[in-house]
């Protein structure tokens, strides 16, 4: 599992999670973050948001009911065994 570094202006620091999956829809790019290695861990989505060619990719998290919910449930096929509560 790949491990990546955040930065965030709003925690004031960096935060450190594990990318589960990634996936392209409709020309947008997503991935599935968790902070823990552990079976029932907390999941997040995140949508890149960085202008193409970007050196930086800059994310936020997926917080549109509609988009997460079409969102979660495309990373739950590509992750059989996984089920992603919203």
């Amino acid at each position: 599992m790949e491990k990546i570094r955040f930065r965030s202006e709003e925690i004031q620091g960096d935060a450190d999670f594990f990318v589960l999956e990634q996936t392209k829809v409709n020309g947008v790019s997503y991935i599935l973050v968790t902070d823990s290695e552990e079976e029932d861990a907390e999941c997040l989505i995140l949508k890149d948001k960085s202008d193409e060619g970007a050196s930086d990719g800059i994310y936020e998290i997926v917080e549109d009911d509609v988009e997460l919910t079409a969102i979660s449930k495309v990373f739950e096929e590509l992750l059989e065994d996984i089920e992603i509560e919203r």
